[in-house]
C-alpha cells in the first residue's frame, strides 16, 4: 500500500515542476493523461531526485509511466538507502 504522504509529497514536487495545481493531478494519473512529454519527464526525474536526495537510475525510469509507478519506485530507492 503506498504512503498517502509520500504521493502527496512527489504530486506537490511534481506540480511544482510543471508549473500546475497539484489538484490537477490524481494519485492514479499515467504521465501521458497528464500530458508530459520526455522533457517534462526528465525535469520531473531531476526534481524527484532532489527532493529525496536520491538516484533514479535510467533503465527504471524510462518504465515508469504513471504516479502509481513513480511513488512505488521511489519507496524503493528510499528503502534501499536507508537499509
Amino acid at each position: 500500500m503506498p504512503d498517502p504522504e509520500l504521493t502527496q509529497r512527489i504530486i506537490r514536487v511534481i506540480a511544482e515542476t510543471q508549473k500546475i495545481s497539484p489538484d490537477s493531478i490524481g494519485a492514479e494519473a499515467t504521465f501521458e493523461e497528464l500530458k508530459f512529454d520526455s522533457l517534462d519527464g526528465i525535469n520531473i526525474l531531476f526534481a524527484l531526485e532532489n527532493e529525496f536526495d536520491i538516484n533514479i537510475p535510467d533503465d527504471s525510469a524510462r518504465e515508469i509511466k504513471s504516479i502509481p509507478e513513480m511513488v512505488a519506485g521511489i519507496e524503493k530507492l528510499i528503502a534501499a538507502r536507508s537499509a
